[in-house]
């Protein structure tokens, strides 16, 4: 099993989670709240549509 513990392993499986969430926002499913796409944009700084931004995002994950 692995732990992810410091904070960077956090923030890294934090900001996949919500590339995965993404992804499913762009197929169709719909969620209560803010979106996904809102919370990226919010806090990554990345512009554009839902694909856009979920390209954009893949290049930053592949680059960690």
């Amino acid at each position: 099993m692995i732990v992810l513990d410091t904070p960077e392993q956090i923030a890294e499986f934090r900001l996949r989670t919500l590339h995965k969430m993404i992804h499913l926002e762009i197929m169709g499913m719909t969620r209560r709240g803010r979106s996904a796409y809102a919370i990226v944009k919010q806090e990554t700084g990345l512009k554009g549509s839902r694909q856009k931004v979920y390209d954009q995002l893949t290049e930053l994950l592949k680059q960690n």
